[in-house]
């Protein structure tokens, strides 16, 4: 027995997880741009000290200037970060005191106490926007909110902030899911019809649909799945989630913009050139949402419990193959924004040289999440590194802090650091995933593991 201990001692050291010490070394050396360059940049600069909330304009050094009104989904993403870094971090305190001023601006200002339902927009103090274009609202801002408030409630385990994230989740059962069709609305006036877009909102019109307020729903009910197990969250989740992966997501793996209310894609294929570059903005291949659709779809299978779905994985690596097939810019890296299948052909037409901060992010994420899936496949860490010197390069301003808001080849433009579609939440989930998965996932089931699972089974069973 004493020999058959020592054996299986042998066996366990010898077979127990390796550590990779330059996997290690990046994620310290991501965790550091992730806090000192993003998290201290954004906070407690962007709080708003005076009327609460965050402020929605800062210039390239940080600087406030400009209309101060406030977005629904900027000042709920500012309330998800803090509430992530916050968990992350509970020795600092600015990260709590930022999700704190956030939630109560979000729950006394932001929603509607007469309708039910988040403005898209209020004036910086929470009033009325002097812009009336601006009184709608979104399912994808309300998503946001959800997303938001659901994470400040992990943190803070506050009853109201459960309470608050049913009574959203009961005004998309109410307003915005569609019975017949399955998924949801998109935009709706003040007292919750069903409405045309508006011309500031940049989205769908009447029932038709989009897959940028799907994707993020389904991210939002996926985080409220997780404090809140309830069987009509689930439904929805699994719906939503079969509803992106078999009819939004093409055959090629990208996703379908704008579709009718039945989920009948809107093309512009048949279209004249000149019709298509001019209307781009209908239809498109955005690499950077089908690369964050990859991870939001498995992200949620995981929080169902069903991890080892083939047809979801199957699908999310297909999106993630096809953006760097098409997208990846094999001179400096990173993924170009827009391209478009032409009729006839079979490769993507690059419609400019834009990468905009959010896609690159959103990119690093995905290709390190299929380096794990996919440890026989190393183009996927490959690329990781590739595209983290890409943005260690060209993305992150190692002056000021933050992120520059595009990169044009080997060149950026600077841009402000903070806009009512520009804020931390792309940076600091990619970034905090990344430092996530380089520490935890050193394991990897390869012969040498699967031989030494074999042993310590055995030696295991006769030693009991």
């Amino acid at each position: 027995m004493k020999l058959l201990t020592i054996l299986l001692v042998i066996i366990l050291v010898a077979c127990s997880p390796k550590i990779d010490p330059q996997r290690l070394a990046l994620a310290d050396e991501i965790e550091r741009t992730f806090v000192e360059e993003i998290l201290h940049a954004w906070y407690p600069r962007a709080i708003d000290l005076e009327y609460g909330g965050f402020l929605s304009q800062l210039d390239y050094r940080w600087q406030p200037g400009g209309n101060q009104d406030k977005m629904i989904v900027t000042q709920a993403r500012h309330v998800w970060t803090a509430s992530k870094a916050a968990q992350l971090y509970a020795d600092d305190p600015r990260y709590r005191s930022a999700a704190a001023s956030g939630f109560q601006f979000l729950r006394e200002k932001m929603w509607d106490q007469e309708f039910g339902g988040f403005y898209q927009f209020r004036a910086q103090d929470g009033g009325e926007p002097d812009n009336p274009n601006l009184d709608y609202k979104t399912s994808y801002g309300n998503a946001f909110g959800l997303y938001a408030v659901s994470a400040y409630y992990h943190l803070t385990h506050d009853p109201a902030a459960l309470e608050f994230a049913r009574e959203i989740f009961a005004w998309f059962e109410q307003h915005a899911y569609d019975e017949e069709y399955g998924g949801y609305f998109q935009n709706f006036n003040r007292q919750n019809e069903i409405a045309s877009a508006s011309a500031s909102s940049g989205f769908t019109a009447g029932r038709s649909k989009d897959q940028n307020t799907s994707i993020h729903v389904l991210e939002a009910l996926t985080e409220l799945y997780k404090v809140w197990p309830d069987p009509t969250v689930r439904d929805r989740l699994g719906e939503l989630l079969e509803i992106i992966r078999d009819r939004i997501t093409r055959d090629l793996g990208s996703l379908t913009l704008f579709l009718e209310r039945d989920w009948t894609p809107i093309s512009l294929q048949d279209s004249s050139e000149s019709y298509i570059r001019q209307n781009i903005h209908r239809d498109h291949v955005s690499s950077g949402h089908d690369v964050e659709t990859a991870f939001l779809l498995l992200e949620a299978s995981h929080a169902l419990g069903l991890e080892n779905d083939e047809r979801t994985l199957t699908v999310a690596k297909k999106m993630v193959d096809h953006a760097l097939a098409q997208a990846w810019d094999e001179e400096y890296g990173g993924i170009f924004d827009v391209s478009f299948y032409f009729k006839g052909d079979k490769r993507a037409t690059i419609m400019n040289e834009d990468k905009s901060w959010w896609a690159q992010v959103e990119a690093l994420n995905a290709f390190l999440m299929m380096s794990l899936l996919y440890p026989d496949q190393p183009i996927y860490y490959e690329r990781f590194t590739q595209q983290w010197t890409f943005i260690d390069t060209y993305v992150i301003d190692h002056t000021y802090g933050g992120v520059y808001s595009e990169s044009i080849g080997h060149d950026r433009k600077m841009g402000s650091k903070a806009n009512v579609w520009k804020g931390p939440y792309h940076t600091s989930r990619a970034l905090m995933n990344c430092v996530r998965m380089l520490r935890e996932h050193e394991w990897r089931f390869d012969e040498h593991n699967f031989f030494c699972w074999i042993l310590s089974s055995v030696f295991g069973h006769i030693f009991y």
